[in-house]
């Protein structure tokens, strides 16, 4: 019995999970000296750091959990010396690749906090409080895109998970239960969660038509005519389409209003993935080139690129609120009934269990307020389009998509260079810039050809970047060009 008994004690030492305040205060302040010093050092470290990354995983390979713990200081310090630097620095103001996320200090204090004091923020009643700042958070949303009163929205994981649930809400409005005759359009340029939205909302692939582009990369509006004609003489159900507020391949702005219109004529639901650049509407004086955003049945925002906040955010709006409830609403016995007169997020979308993403918006915009939003939005298309300008005027590039928002792409020529000659020129310039560690640019092939990309979006970079850049590309595509006309002669 005696035996039992320590055990019994030793079992309790072992169980108790909790921790005084001193050590918690010791904990906190080695997180955040590592943090710190990891984002003072960010600007000199490399922007691509994957080099050796198939070793470092090998060696990082662990298949059973371990049974006693570590100090704390030993799990951060490779952390921050060599895991989180074999990586694409996304956080890094010279990452011009992809769609750059963000990263806001003030938001990961926001996901900190939420994190620390974990309530449960599924259902109003569970914390009322806290649910009202994200219902405030979605109206300021609504708001700044131009959404009437009645519009309701949901904070998801990002874009991809909010392109999902607008494809379900869509699917239910205009479909209800017989899926199998439904057509839903995009572009070629859509980004891929569209058609993977689509299959899980159980629209099939050959249900889903992809619309040929224009000569700006954009939704060509007679194709996507002529597509819906040939489908509705099939016997076919037309339902949605899909366009962009900013392509990813090249920011291409789809003709807006020119879909509505006729989305609104045919009857089909509009949803517009605006995850990259819809967030420009909040600048006035950009707000024309995103004619047409107010009109979305329902939009897709991902505020973990165009606001800046850390990965993890993003967020489906819909102009009738009651459709998106329609499509979600849902209790059980366990469950507290639904209160009308709020917010709930588990009436507007499919989550029960979920992180408190409210917070992580709610905390940045009210520390800093909107106006320094708004003015970084806008310095970031006054760089892009002097990115553009001088890139320009460089010997041997082509601009193929100037920049309507802050993403632009070029390839290179020279006389008597045939597309292949172009396509592996492009990307070798690519590569020569990102190896100098500066910058880093990514690619994309559209039509059989390769185009360099640089999507300016993160609020660290600032002019010296664009500097860089621009120097870099001349730098590289000087000596590129050297290389073959000396080759061609």
């Amino acid at each position: 019995m005696a035996a039992n008994a320590g055990s019994q004690n030793d079992f309790e030492d072992l169980a108790d999970l909790d921790h005084d305040p001193q050590r918690l205060r010791v904990m906190s302040e080695a997180v955040l000296e590592k943090v710190i010093g990891h984002l003072e050092a960010l600007p000199h470290m490399p922007v691509r750091g994957v080099q050796g990354a198939e070793d470092l995983c090998r060696e990082l390979e662990e298949n059973e959990p371990p049974e006693a713990g570590s100090a704390l200081d030993d799990l951060l310090e490779p952390y921050f010396a060599s895991w989180v630097g074999t990586s694409f620095n996304t956080a890094s103001p010279g990452y011009m690749a992809y769609v750059p996320g963000g990263g806001l200090f003030e938001s990961a204090l926001a996901a900190f906090v939420a994190s620390a004091t974990n309530r449960y923020t599924g259902v109003w009643q569970a914390s009322p409080a806290l649910v009202q700042l994200e219902a405030n958070v979605l109206r300021w949303l609504c708001g700044w895109m131009g959404f009437p009163e009645q519009s309701r929205g949901l904070l998801t994981t990002g874009g991809s998970s909010a392109t999902f649930t607008a494809v379900v809400c869509a699917r239910e409005e205009k479909l209800g239960a017989d899926l199998r005759d439904g057509v839903l359009y995009t572009s070629s340029q859509a980004h891929l969660c569209v058609t993977k939205s689509a299959r899980m909302a159980g629209i099939l692939q050959d249900r889903v038509r992809i619309v040929p582009i224009d000569d700006a990369y954009r939704m060509d509006m007679g194709a996507l005519r002529s597509l819906i004609d040939a489908d509705r003489k099939a016997g076919l159900r037309p339902f949605m389409v899909v366009s962009s507020a900013g392509t990813v391949n090249t920011g291409s702005i789809d003709p807006l209003n020119e879909i509505a219109d006729l989305c609104a004529h045919e009857g089909l639901w509009h949803h517009i993935d605006g995850a990259y650049g819809a967030c420009f509407h909040i600048v006035p004086e950009l707000r024309p080139l995103l004619a047409g955003v107010e009109r979305a049945d329902s939009l897709t925002l991902d505020p973990h690129k165009g606001l800046f906040l850390s990965y993890g955010v993003g967020a489906l709006l819909v102009r009738d609120g009651e459709a998106l409830r329609r499509a979600h609403a849902e209790t059980a016995s366990y469950l507290p009934e639904p209160v009308e007169a709020f917010y709930d997020p588990s009436q507007f979308g499919p989550e029960l269990s979920r992180d408190y993403r409210g917070l992580r918006l709610w905390l940045p915009i009210k520390l800093l307020g909107a106006q320094r939003f708004v003015a970084a939005l806008a310095e970031k298309r006054a760089l892009a389009l002097d990115a553009a300008d001088r890139l320009a005027a460089l010997p041997g590039v082509v601009m193929d998509a100037w920049p309507e928002l802050s993403l632009l792409a070029f390839h290179v020529t020279w006389a008597q260079a045939s597309l292949d000659d172009e396509n592996r020129a492009t990307a070798e310039l690519m590569e020569r810039v990102v190896s100098r560690g500066r910058v880093m640019l990514t690619g994309c092939t559209i039509n059989g050809r390769h185009l360099a990309r640089v999507c300016v979006l993160s609020f660290r970079t600032r002019a010296a970047q664009i500097d860089a850049l621009v120097d870099d590309c001349e730098i590289e595509l000087s000596a590129l060009l050297a290389e073959q006309a000396s080759t061609a002669s």
